[in-house]
């Protein structure tokens, strides 16, 4: 399991800190995946804590992912969070290019977004869930049924900011976020 829940109330909150002018946030997710529904439900309710308008922009193909953001950027003060689906993945360019356009800050769930010039990434380090394989596979080998096994979710979670998108949106990124951040792009 890569993700808990609580980590998309994390991603608003952290899209406020670099963006503290947003008070509308557009969550792009596809509607027929259930944990992307989840996601949704856990920012929502973060959303209600930091008195944030949440809109849902439900995606199935890159001509949804384009009218839906273009749609949300014709008001003022939003942002974008990014859920962790497949077509964040697949789509993953065209939603950093839709949303630098729009001059729309963004956060996204996967390191490689901030890298392709996405505003701020916070997600899983993909390496660590590997490192105690080996321990299950011996447990394994001993005799242990793989379903006694405890599920673990990632325990490290990389922040990335790309200053000079954050620069291009006219954006002050706070010395306290710069500092906690895992990577900074300048």
């Amino acid at each position: 399991m890569l993700y808990e829940y609580s980590f998309f109330g994390k991603m608003l909150e952290l899209l406020r800190e670099i963006a503290p002018g947003v008070t509308r946030v557009a969550v792009l997710r596809d509607p027929t995946n259930p944990a992307l529904l989840a996601q949704f439900a856990a920012i929502r309710g973060a959303a209600q804590v930091l008195g944030v308008e949440v809109i849902a922009v439900d995606t199935r193909d890159a001509g949804e992912i384009e009218r839906g953001i273009t749609a949300f950027a014709r008001s003022a003060n939003g942002g974008l969070i990014v859920t962790a689906g497949a077509r964040a993945s697949v789509h993953g360019a065209l939603i950093v290019a839709l949303a630098a356009r729009h001059k729309l800050p963004a956060i996204y769930p996967f390191r490689y977004h901030a890298i392709g010039g996405g505003l701020i990434s916070y997600g899983p380090d993909f390496v660590e869930p590997f490192r105690p394989a080996a321990g299950y596979v011996d447990r394994i080998l001993k005799g242990e049924k793989p379903a006694d096994l405890p599920v673990q979710a990632a325990t490290k979670y990389e922040l990335v900011i790309n200053l000079k998108t954050a620069k291009a949106l006219g954006l002050n990124v706070p010395n306290t976020l710069i500092g906690r951040a895992d990577e900074v792009i300048e």
